[in-house]
């Protein structure tokens, strides 16, 4: 018996076919040995005669070709000026975004926000998901006032501490 390998790329598949049809297996037998090594959702019977085919036609190429699909209509202006409107009022809803450019969806504004933009929504504000260097290099200021007013004033400074419910902004 042999071994199974679990989820082979796409390309490897073809490239096995391509080896077989040369040592001219019949494509029956190289969906039979398909199977045996690379389980039973490899790919169909079907398809690997058509790949037998374009294989016997000349084609030679095992990878995915490029496909012309619908174009997206995200780019670097449109993905600006939902980062200005966000930033002329942070306190903004998707909703009011939608309205704001109704040539997109919502699912595409989401991922302009969320992804392209990397804010998420906090406190009904966006917020950058990473911290700028002007936040960062004030924390490291806060936290070495904090350790020298603890060196000098011991334990009695961390008593008057008052703490809150904590919302994290970096994930």
């Amino acid at each position: 018996m042999f071994k199974t390998i679990a989820d082979p790329a796409d390309c490897e598949v073809r490239s096995v076919i391509r080896f077989l049809n040369a040592k001219k297996v019949k494509p029956a037998e190289i969906h039979r040995q398909l199977v045996e090594i690379y389980g039973e959702n490899v790919m169909t019977d079907g398809m690997v005669r058509k790949w037998v085919r374009q294989f016997n036609d000349g084609h030679t190429n095992v990878h995915d070709e490029a496909r012309s699909g619908r174009p997206s209509v995200v780019n670097d202006g449109l993905v600006a000026k939902v980062n200005e409107k966000i930033r002329e009022n942070r306190r903004v809803h998707k909703r009011i975004l939608f309205h704001e450019f109704p040539q997109i969806s919502k699912t595409i504004l989401h991922e302009i926000v969320t992804n392209r933009l990397n804010y998420r929504k906090l406190c009904s504000r966006w917020f950058p998901k990473m911290l700028t260097n002007v936040h960062k290099t004030r924390r490291l200021g806060n936290a070495l006032k904090f350790r020298t007013r603890c060196s000098e004033e011991g334990n009695e400074f961390l008593n008057k501490i008052v703490t809150g419910d904590e919302t994290w902004v970096c994930s």
